[in-house]
């Protein structure tokens, strides 16, 4: 049985590191460990069109890597706070895996 829930781990891991396997949706995650930011700050800063940031937005949001508020007409989006950032804000745990960023 022990082994049936490490497959689960590693089945969960996957499907994290292939939604983090887009480089827009990395620069995303990385942006964001800086602090919650709005969608239009995130688009400025990494030129890429509003409706592209949308779209890689809503994956990482249904990977459970960031949550969406609402503020008034804009949306601020932050890293889950199952997403552990570092102290020097370097690297993400995803709880099955450390990435780093340089």
């Amino acid at each position: 049985m022990k082994s049936a829930s490490i497959r689960v781990a590693a089945d969960d891991c996957a499907g994290i590191l292939k939604v983090l396997a887009d480089e827009t949706r990395l620069a995303v995650v990385e942006r964001l460990m800086q602090g919650p930011q709005h969608v239009g700050e995130i688009s400025a800063i990494l030129e890429v069109e509003p409706t592209l940031l949308s779209h890689h937005l809503r994956v990482l949001r249904e990977a459970g890597l960031v949550v969406s508020q609402r503020e008034g007409k804009q949306v601020l989006y932050s890293l889950a706070s199952d997403v552990q950032g570092s102290r020097r804000g370097r690297a993400i745990n995803l709880g099955c895996c450390r990435i780093s960023f340089k």
